[in-house]
């Protein structure tokens, strides 16, 4: 800030006069009146003067400053949006779905697989596993499976106990004949099915016959958690007799009895199969030259 200085009194009398605007006290009749109403004036000169210098400030700032809308004004590089975030959730939340409806096709194919490897198998061939099985003071289970490891073709409760099924098999030869009934409708009877477009082996109930005595009636069944557990005990078993211990079985009704052997499966018509256990031993025990100790028939009348 430059000083004020004056050399000689009239140079400071100039400069108050240039940088200050004294008040013009106005002309009165009285000289109290005009001392009286001094003080008054020089303040509203002071403020005016005030206001004047801001305005004159002002105006010079402005046309010092460019404005904020002249071309001269060189605003900065706006910040682009960011675009990229988005995208970038978006193929973030397309790549998550895509993989969860890949897990989930994949859940889906697994149980699939799984649904249909225990599904019952349509087209058997000539050469069956068998096997019976059940507990001491149980009921027989039928099973007849293309491979050990897979899921029964048919899986048959019969009304015989285990007990005296094990005598007859003593005794001699033993011959299950198993009938259901064809389909009342006659629209499916003219078509030739007579069980209304179901396989024979997908009957659900039979009549059951034990060497010529009725015994009650078969009932065909899904492999329950049970079934596979005696299944799974038995899949080294090839042919053969024996016990399996209940610790093995899961335990509750005690041990179970089983007899495992292949069997020939012969069709007949769509109406009747039947399944002839194969004896390895060409010789019989029971002088019929070899003949089958267990046969099982299915028919359709």
């Amino acid at each position: 800030m430059r000083a004020i200085t004056a050399k000689n009194p009239q140079d400071s009398m100039s400069f108050s006069r240039r940088h200050f605007k004294w008040p013009v006290l106005g002309k009165s009749s009285s000289r109290g009146a005009g001392a009286a109403s001094g003080d008054e004036g020089y303040v509203r000169g002071s403020e005016a003067e005030e206001e004047d210098d801001e305005d004159e400030g002002a105006m010079a700032f402005s046309s010092a400053c460019p404005s904020f809308h002249s071309e001269d004004l060189v605003s900065p590089p706006k910040k682009p949006p960011p675009a990229q975030a988005v995208p970038t959730q978006e193929k973030q939340q397309s790549q998550r779905r895509k993989k969860v409806r890949t897990a989930v096709a994949r859940l889906r194919s697994a149980l699939s697989a799984a649904v249909s490897g225990r599904r019952r198998q349509v087209g058997l061939g000539a050469r069956l596993t068998g096997t019976l099985y059940g507990h001491r003071r149980g009921h027989v289970h039928l099973a007849f499976q293309t491979d050990p490891r897979a899921c029964p073709a048919l899986l048959l409760e019969l009304p015989a106990p285990t007990a005296a099924l094990v005598r007859e098999m003593a005794s001699g030869l033993v011959r299950i004949a198993l009938e259901c009934e064809r389909a009342k409708n006659p629209a499916a009877t003219a078509t030739g099915g007579g069980g209304g477009g179901r396989r024979l082996l997908e009957e659900t109930v039979w009549r059951a016959y034990v060497n010529g005595k009725s015994c009650g009636y078969a009932v065909r069944r899904e492999c329950g958690g049970a079934d596979w557990r005696v299944l799974r005990a038995l899949e080294p078993v090839s042919m053969g007799a024996g016990v399996i211990p209940a610790a093995s079985c899961g335990g509750g009704e005690g041990d179970v009895m089983y007899m495992r052997a292949r069997f020939e499966r012969v069709v007949g018509s769509k109406d009747s199969e039947a399944f002839y256990m194969m004896n390895p031993d060409s010789s019989s025990s029971n002088g019929i030259n070899g003949g089958p100790e267990l046969s099982v028939y299915l028919l359709r009348v």
